[in-house]
């Protein structure tokens, strides 16, 4: 028998560049394990051409791509969030919606790849590097034993993923694995 399905939200404020690329890797890293969905306080009209550049040369699906308000979220009719992350610095001081079901949340605040300023080539290497560290984050949270860790502890490893990139939780969820198959 399958364990459960978690929803997992990424907020942004334009829903344009940083929340698509987390909603895309977490669809792919999550292993069925994870349900990706993204939103923004404000969103844009459409996606960043960069971010659908860059996922389309990454081989992620990108039909799912569209800019939606978090308050699509926040409906009687939304699914129930189990866990909801902020990407963006504006997002994070933003108020929220209250989200059902009271999910876990964490703010794993990235620059904003589409106000970066240079030549084309300089953007991209902006957005790529976004989603390099976006990718990292969230693979570190999809090998979470999230079954086996009680909310508090459960808390704590998703802040440290999003103060320091988590290669140190990394290292010690290996060494735990590592001696839960002695």
């Amino acid at each position: 028998m399958a364990g459960k399905i978690y929803n997992v939200l990424f907020l942004c404020t334009g829903n344009s560049a940083r929340s698509l690329m987390a909603e895309a890797i977490m669809q792919r890293e999550g292993n069925g394990r994870f349900k990706a969905f993204s939103a923004g306080s404000k969103p844009r009209s459409e996606p960043h051409p960069y971010t659908l550049e860059l996922l389309s040369g990454l081989n992620h699906d990108t039909s799912f791509a569209r800019s939606k308000g978090w308050e699509d979220f926040a409906a009687p009719d939304a699914p129930q969030m189990d866990f909801v992350f902020t990407v963006c610095d504006q997002t994070a001081a933003e108020e929220c919606p209250a989200w059902p079901g009271q999910p876990m949340s964490a703010h794993w605040g990235l620059p904003d790849p589409a106000s970066f300023e240079g030549t084309d080539a300089e953007k991209r290497v902006a957005f790529s590097e976004t989603y390099r560290m976006l990718r990292n984050r969230i693979s570190i949270f999809a090998n979470l034993p999230v079954d086996g860790l009680d909310r508090i502890a459960l808390k704590k490893d998703l802040d440290k993923i999003g103060r320091d990139n988590g290669e140190d939780l990394l290292a010690a969820i290996r060494l735990q694995m590592g001696k839960a198959n002695d």
